[in-house]
């Protein structure tokens, strides 16, 4: 059975469906701490989802009205670099932007991470 998204036009399989609940049960300590300053329109009032699927792909982070996918690397992404540059294209192709940071980047330099995201967003104060 099919579950609606909030990308337009698109919807999921049960199974996608039940592996982005458990993405987002399963959060590395990175994003969690990423996921704490962006949930609940935290972050100057943007409203972010986390493991959003978007065209068979998961999303760490992805808000809405800028198109904006925010991407957060582990070690494992080393190992998958020509998937992630290949599944890239394909989203910047559709009209989606990509901001990526390293786990380090989140767990070092939080504030520097924020303010390209809120940048990307087209607004550079956090409030």
């Amino acid at each position: 059975m099919p579950v609606k998204n909030i990308v337009i036009g698109q919807s999921v399989s049960y199974e996608m469906h039940e592996r982005a609940k458990k993405l987002r049960r399963e959060m590395t300590p990175a994003e969690k701490i990423l996921w704490k300053e962006l949930r609940g329109n935290r972050l100057n009032g943007l409203h972010f989802r986390r493991q959003q699927i978007i065209d068979g792909y998961f999303a760490d982070f992805y808000c809405h009205q800028p198109a904006l996918i925010v991407e957060v690397d582990g070690s494992i992404h080393e190992l998958q670099q020509e998937y992630d540059a290949d599944r890239e294209s394909y989203l910047i192709a559709r009209g989606f932007q990509i901001l990526r940071f390293t786990n380090e980047e989140i767990k070092n330099d939080l504030r520097s991470a924020l303010k390209r995201i809120l940048t990307a967003c087209g607004t550079s104060e956090m409030t």
